[in-house]
């Protein structure tokens, strides 16, 4: 049976001059009627002054002795790939060495290049007093305007300038990782039959320094009406693993180890989402599953030894069960620990989980109630640290460093307070709704305020 026509297929075409032209025109009637309003020259010179100020925090991710930032202002309108060292990053002012201007990279090529991100390999356990220890070169990602898909070219920190005959990419939608120095794990664009319908890569290849990327080894074939395929090594010490991920959408997976030649499949439910800790597989739920005679929840978070679970056991650890109030909100992971941020009566808590030989230690850090909390490893493979960002009614963003086993931190950074707090509170109250649940809201008033029943109220939800 023949599909009816649709008018409107040319809008499919994303990147095609008539869809380009249609968007223009619906742009530009909405920005007469945004651009028409008194209040929008003000707010927007206030919102860019916040968003350009030289006093937001510069966040920063840590490769070798370097901690590396991405820094955009009216100065660097691309931006500046930067880096300093922690001794720097403590200080209200550190100093920045500069890696890679994008602003002048774009101006010398004639690119509209847009950041993307960069990936290292990264570094041995036994190398962590040598600053570059052979980790010095990476794969950075651009993308023309900003579009999801990007151009990835190899890039050598030490010398600040890519990597001649080194590894790159065409403009594709990739998906690219280090296995070794010289060894990439790649899904791109490499001609007819290698993305799926969805425009993804469908094919995942390994591919070796020096050689054609069309005569890379193809590791795993995805169908081509599946919406991607990927891959990734994990690089734990004494835990190394490669993994194939079969994107069947974007809430259903398939997960397989890879042996050698052969890719053993993990037998999870295609909506969980699963990783692994060590030597522990960690598989979050979406749904119910019942396995070996149990219902974990859908929002579950378990835990088992990966060599059981392949053996066929099922008797997992439960790192966290969701109730009606409470959920998962993020995970993280250090050298030892897993970090989870859960969300109780919609207030952040972050509990540290710490295993051996099977059974799992929890303990609750002390950190901020009534705020929202964020937590990223410092190094997940070499360290304990972690940053942890508060933010929260009456507080500016901090982002503090941690450290798995201890409530210890140091305040790294803050923004500048924008009004003074000194005479609010902030509390925690629940309202009854028609069906007797209790519905948690947050009161920020002053600390001299009567409880009279009239007080002007401002409400938003």
């Amino acid at each position: 049976m023949s599909l009816p026509h649709d008018p409107h297929a040319w809008l499919e075409e994303v990147d095609g001059d008539a869809a380009l032209a249609w968007v223009r025109e619906r742009n530009a009637v909405t920005l007469a009627e945004l651009e028409g309003a008194p209040a929008y020259a003000p707010l927007q010179a206030r919102l860019a002054a916040i968003l350009n100020a030289r006093e937001r925090i510069a966040h920063v991710a840590k490769h070798a002795a370097y901690f590396y930032n991405f820094w955009r202002d009216e100065d660097h309108v691309r931006g500046i790939w930067r880096r300093t060292t922690l001794a720097q990053y403590r200080l209200a002012t550190p100093s920045w060495e500069t890696v890679l201007d994008l602003d002048a990279l774009a101006r010398d090529e004639g690119e509209n290049w847009v950041w993307a991100g960069a990936r290292f390999l990264p570094l041995p356990a036994e190398a962590e007093s040598d600053a570059e220890a052979k980790t010095d070169h990476c794969l950075l990602s651009f993308s023309r305007g900003g579009g999801d898909a990007t151009v990835v070219r190899e890039f050598d920190v030490t010398a600040r300038a890519f990597v001649e005959g080194g590894f790159a990419l065409p403009q594709a939608k990739s998906d690219v990782g280090w296995i070794d120095r010289d060894t990439l794990l790649v899904g791109t664009d490499t001609g007819p039959g290698s993305m799926t319908s969805s425009g993804y890569p469908r094919m995942v290849r390994e591919w070796r320094r020096g050689t054609p990327l069309e005569h890379a080894r193809i590791v795993y074939e995805a169908a081509e009406d599946d919406l991607s395929a990927s891959a990734y090594k994990v690089f734990t010490p004494g835990h190394e693993m490669q993994f194939v991920q079969r994107q069947l959408s974007f809430y259903a997976s398939e997960l397989f180890l890879r042996q050698g030649d052969t890719l053993l499949k993990i037998d999870k439910p295609d909506s969980a989402n699963a990783f692994t800790v060590r030597d522990q597989l960690v598989i979050e739920l979406r749904a119910d599953w019942e396995t070996v005679g149990r219902t974990y929840p859908q929002g579950a978070l378990l835990a088992i030894a990966l060599a059981r679970f392949l053996r066929g056991e099922r008797d997992f650890a439960v790192l966290f069960a969701p109730s009606a109030a409470r959920s998962l909100d993020a995970v993280a992971m250090t050298r030892s620990a897993l970090l989870l941020t859960e969300l109780d009566n919609v207030a952040n808590r972050i509990v540290e989980l710490t295993e051996l030989d099977g059974a799992w230690s929890r303990r609750v850090v002390d950190a901020p109630a009534l705020g929202s909390l964020g937590v990223a490893p410092v190094d997940r493979h070499g360290s304990d640290e972690y940053f942890l960002s508060v933010n929260d009614f009456l507080t500016p963003t901090s982002l503090y460093l941690g450290r798995a086993g201890t409530d210890e931190r140091e305040l790294l950074k803050a923004l500048p307070a924008l009004f003074d707090a000194s005479r609010l509170t902030v509390s925690q109250q629940h309202a009854a709704s028609r069906d007797g649940t209790p519905v948690p809201y947050f009161l920020v008033m002053d600390k001299d305020t009567l409880l009279d029943g009239s007080n002007p109220t401002l409400l938003y939800g």
